[in-house]
């Protein structure tokens, strides 16, 4: 076994940029260089992080064992699929792919192989959420808020992630979340969102029920003034609250002698930082990632499912 991984990137645009720059700093991998259709781009961060740029797709994957893939979702079946069909470990980032059908082949194009497939949900990686997944109880309630301000301009491009609805470009971290937090199907939920502008929904709301009662709200806009990532959860006995981008949180607890407010300890740490050094990790051991193809293209599923009936509902 290589005490280090050999990775590449594929995409070096605004996200794709950290990717290089964490690998480039991580013990465990040989960062090996990048691929981006924009030369110059390419150029500027292989530059920056001292490596390659490749001049094709195919070059980089015979030079590396896993790759991040931080292209355009409407492109992750097509890259995705040339780099696990040439052997190559992946972290695709999130959604894993456009539509249903193509999150499965990817899926299925993984399991074939025995290759490692990573879907870059981060919110899993952020220290927050062990404060959750340590609580023993079953939670009754969840809300969540994911709130951003419009995306700027691009030169001949969208505004990054505007090519695709708020679900699937930021709610869909809150619903891969409640998936693993409730751990229960979905039997129902009422969706409503419109789009203000963008083609597609800017701001949308869904209330889940799940099969073993549980009930989430969940709100996301890319229209809002100020940013803000939360999750309330609610049990029979307590409610915490975490705050995502402060990695803060709080604990309310039922006592005899009433409501009982705690500050929740929390360990910071760049949840983007921990996401790639799990997938260099599962790489070397052949492990079972945190958030696998599998999981990304559930929670897909179900944005896709919330897409359609926002849409149905407004029509």
């Amino acid at each position: 076994m290589r005490e280090k991984v050999r990775v590449g990137v594929v995409g070096v645009g605004s996200l794709g940029q950290h990717h290089a720059r964490i690998y480039r700093e991580l013990d465990e991998v040989e960062f090996v260089g990048l691929f981006d259709p924009d030369s110059a781009r390419a150029a500027e961060i292989a530059a920056a992080n001292h490596s390659r740029a490749f001049d094709c797709l195919e070059d980089l994957a015979a030079e590396v064992d896993a790759a991040s893939v931080v292209v355009p979702t409407h492109l992750h079946r097509e890259v995705a699929g040339e780099l696990l069909a040439q052997g190559l470990h992946l972290l695709v980032e999130k959604p894993i792919a456009s539509t249903t059908r193509e999150a499965e082949e990817l899926v299925a194009m993984a399991q074939e192989r025995n290759l490692i497939l990573q879907v870059g949900h981060v919110e899993r990686f952020n220290p927050v959420l062990g404060t959750l997944e340590q609580y023993t109880g079953s939670p009754r309630f969840i809300e969540a808020h994911r709130l951003a301000p419009f995306p700027p301009p691009r030169e001949g491009q969208m505004p990054r992630g505007t090519e695709v609805s708020v679900v699937l470009d930021l709610m869909i971290h809150d619903i891969e979340v409640l998936l693993h937090l409730v751990e229960a199907k979905v039997v129902d939920f009422h969706a409503v969102g419109i789009p203000v502008l963008s083609p597609s929904e800017d701001i949308a709301n869904v209330r889940l029920q799940f099969e073993n009662g549980c009930v989430a709200n969940v709100t996301a806009s890319r229209i809002s003034p100020e940013q803000m990532r939360k999750i309330r959860v609610f049990y029979d006995d307590a409610y915490i609250s975490l705050d995502y981008q402060a990695q803060e949180g709080e604990l309310h607890r039922k006592t005899a002698a009433g409501i009982v407010r705690e500050q929740i300890p929390i360990e910071k740490g760049d949840a983007l930082t921990n996401e790639l050094k799990a997938f260099a990790g599962c790489v070397l051991h052949h492990s079972q990632p945190k958030v696998s193809g599998e999981h990304g293209a559930e929670a897909l599923r179900l944005a896709v499912a919330i897409t359609q009936k926002v849409r149905v509902s407004s029509s």
